[in-house]
């Protein structure tokens, strides 16, 4: 196996044993022995655990960012902007169960850069920018996009979250009642809304 591959083969099998079970969880030892290599080897390729570590995380945040970013394209109808990020997202988590759980997971704090979070972090930021304009166009105040930027984003992070796991029904159909509910929530909100409820005296 030459080094490349074998780089490959540590990270392959690291991907999944973090994605299962967390990164305490698991040790440089498990990593290894899976391999059927040494310990040394691991700490010559990535310099520890939290270096294999590292290089998972940042490949997992690079290639859902760009699934996700590929689909918020200035032009696209709302609607259909929608169906394509929660389409990605299940996409993704169909082919990548293993990675979408290890950015599930809380990182160790000495890891730096992205996890789950910042991705929707990221996309919530990229449909505030899409939705202003949107917003503007039906009368609405384009300053509130950021809160529909967030609660659009959070939704669908959660969703991925649990159908990660439950993986029914089809992506398509909860992609559909995702969007069933957050398309007509958008398509029909008031200008200027208000709170009905009154909390009740103490």
């Amino acid at each position: 196996m030459s080094r490349a591959q074998r780089r490959e083969q540590l990270i392959g099998i690291a991907r999944e044993l973090f994605g299962a079970r967390g990164y305490d969880a698991v040790s440089i030892e498990e990593i290894a022995s899976a391999a059927e290599v040494s310990k040394p080897v691991v700490y010559e390729h990535f310099g520890g655990k939290e270096g294999l570590y590292q290089v998972i995380v940042d490949r997992e945040v690079t290639q859902l960012s760009e699934m996700l970013s590929s689909q918020m394209r200035p032009g696209l109808h709302p609607r259909d902007m929608l169906e394509r990020i929660v389409l990605s997202l299940l996409d993704y988590i169909e082919s990548n169960a293993d990675g979408f759980r290890l950015l599930s997971h809380q990182s160790p704090t000495a890891v730096s850069g992205g996890t789950f979070t910042t991705v929707i972090a990221d996309v919530a930021e990229q449909v505030t920018d899409l939705l202003a304009p949107v917003l503007e166009e039906q009368g609405l105040n384009p300053k509130t996009a950021p809160i529909y930027g967030q609660l659009l984003a959070g939704a669908i992070g959660r969703i991925g979250q649990w159908w990660v796991d439950v993986r029914e029904p089809s992506k398509e159909e909860t992609a559909a009642h995702v969007v069933n509910l957050l398309w007509l929530g958008l398509r029909s909100m008031e200008r200027d809304p208000k709170l009905t409820a009154r909390p009740s005296s103490l």
